[in-house]
């Protein structure tokens, strides 16, 4: 792939009722967008014409089929449109089922495009898991659709703001459950992962910190002994297989090591652990990854906003780093995947 060649950006429009097209007519304004990629939106018209409404923003929206019909240019808006809100019914800031059931679709049709490479890579906007409990959709989110739709065994999820790139070892089970996780030889294997998925990103023999569990890791098994039993062998035969590991690292320092370059990679025992420390960088510009899936998907990690939606208050910073992060790795994905 030539180092000019532009990234087909598939952009699936999210929960109608919540920010999600306003973020995306937003982001789409943005001339560095089309510099960097080719943005293809999927998602229903009648609802991108309301969000420009709303955030005063003038998009000329162009129906394809196809991604070789789109017109990437400034002032552009490609879109997929599937045609499935009824704009006169739509609430907007609420849970709904026909709300639900869009989002969804938006999700699979972009999935479909990614698997037939229609499509590069995918950077989502938000979904609402109650809505999609009101559609009778059988997932909770994103990434289990995903999995599911990709038949991928546990996909890995990787935060970046910044410098930090952060990898997690559970993400959805409560913390008893996710310290009940760590056991050695599970540990090997994410290690083993997050390292694979990191060459894939383009980024060779990185330097990875496991985070520890407990308060100052556990301090030679005076405060839990998972440390001990489990995370130091299991970093101790990663090395031996030759990965660049170090760890566990107090989890009160780790982070901040990660920032400033010490380390290119720091992987979180649990899903708040990571979440805090990124999020605490900077909010906005915190952006999940999913990796580990036969195409590479970047994410918004900012929810569908329901107080706001409608109001034209919604920053699109999160957006736009979710499509410029995707632009940016997919060339390098996609050659190594």
């Amino acid at each position: 792939m030539n180092s000019t060649y532009k990234p087909l950006v598939g952009i699936p429009m999210g929960d109608p009722a919540g920010v999600g097209p306003e973020i995306v007519v937003m982001a789409l304004s943005k001339p560095f967008v089309n510099a960097i990629s080719r943005p293809v939106v999927i998602g229903d018209k009648k609802t991108l014409e309301q969000a420009m409404k709303i955030t005063k923003i003038n998009l000329t929206i162009k129906e394809i089929t196809n991604v070789n019909q789109g017109d990437f240019k400034d002032g552009v808006l490609n879109l997929i449109n599937l045609n499935n809100i009824d704009i006169n019914k739509l609430e907007l800031g609420k849970v709904q089922a026909m709300g639900g059931k869009a989002a969804f679709e938006y999700i699979k049709k972009s999935i479909e495009m990614a698997l037939a490479k229609e499509l590069d890579v995918l950077a989502t906007t938000p979904i609402n898991k109650e809505s999609f409990k009101a559609a009778n959709v059988p997932y909770i989110g994103h990434t289990e659709v995903l999995e599911d739709l990709t038949k991928t065994h546990n996909p890995l999820t990787m935060f970046q703001v910044k410098d930090l790139r952060v990898f997690f070892f559970s993400r959805h089970v409560s913390l008893k459950k996710a310290c009940d996780l760590i056991k050695k030889d599970k540990m090997v294997e994410f290690i083993e992962k997050c390292t694979e998925a990191a060459k894939i990103l383009g980024i060779e023999n990185p330097r990875i910190a496991v985070a520890g569990l407990n308060p100052h890791s556990g301090e030679h098994g005076l405060f839990g002994d998972e440390e001990v039993k489990e995370i130091e062998p299991a970093v101790k035969i990663a090395r031996e297989k030759g990965i660049n590991v170090v760890g566990p690292v107090p989890a009160d320092s780790v982070f901040h090591q990660g920032l400033i370059g010490r380390y290119d990679l720091v992987l979180s025992l649990y899903h708040d652990q990571g979440h805090i420390a990124t999020k605490m960088v900077d909010f906005e510009r915190t952006i999940s990854l999913t990796n580990g899936m036969p195409f590479l998907r970047t994410s918004v990690d900012h929810g569908t906003a329901f107080d706001i939606a409608g109001t034209g208050k919604v920053s699109s910073v999160s957006m736009e780093e979710a499509i410029r992060l995707a632009a940016e790795y997919a060339p390098k994905f996609n050659k190594r995947a």
